[in-house]
């Protein structure tokens, strides 16, 4: 219990599907909280990036961590989960990555949506660019389902934890290819949204 006092940062790592992942977390406002999320990434373990960009955080965990932790298993093993962003540190982010967080999360499993309709869902209509940024730089992927965000013309465009690993995503949650980087679906969340 002695971490619950405690505001310095500690992580715990867990082996899934896709490699490890490490979750960095600290006691905020008297409860844990997730500030980081570390996928694996061909050629880099989730281990190998905590120790390059957090070198003096110690293994640590709580029982609330241990579930969260254990929900990302899950969900990367195929099971439909729906993550509570009460658990992660979205104050960390800017005002404008938050609102592309949130729109991102809001994105249902077995459903994508553009860059571009995320940009007018916030009312940014230019802002395609940046929000492809935002997620990019999503600290908490799987949590905030970033892999649902693709280009216009159907292409899978970035993701963390490479484009393997979206694609497996997408298609765990029903998502069709009509080839090796193309979703087949043309029905975007957010669509309606663009023509009000």
């Amino acid at each position: 219990m002695k971490q619950r006092q405690s505001n310095s940062a500690v992580f715990c790592l867990r082996a899934t599907p896709f490699g490890s992942v490490a979750v960095l977390w600290s006691v905020y406002r008297s409860e844990p909280k997730i500030s980081r999320i570390l996928l694996s990434k061909s050629g880099t373990s989730a281990m190998e990036a905590m120790k390059k960009f957090f070198p003096d955080a110690p293994v640590s965990s709580c029982a609330e961590i241990d579930a969260f932790v254990g929900q990302i298993e899950a969900f990367l093993s195929g099971e439909d989960i729906q993550f509570s962003l009460d658990a992660v540190r979205l104050d960390l982010c800017s005002s404008f990555q938050q609102k592309v967080l949130r729109a991102e999360h809001a994105i249902p499993r077995g459903r994508v949506s553009t860059y571009n309709l995320i940009a007018q869902h916030i009312d940014n209509p230019k802002g395609a660019r940046a929000v492809g940024t935002a997620l990019a730089t999503n600290p908490f992927p799987i949590v905030i389902p970033c892999h649902r965000a693709i280009r216009s013309d159907g292409a899978l465009g970035g993701y963390q934890g490479g484009l393997a690993m979206k694609r497996t995503l997408l298609e765990m949650e029903g998502i069709t290819f009509r080839d090796a980087d193309h979703v087949a679906t043309r029905e975007f969340f957010y669509e309606e949204q663009e023509t009000v």
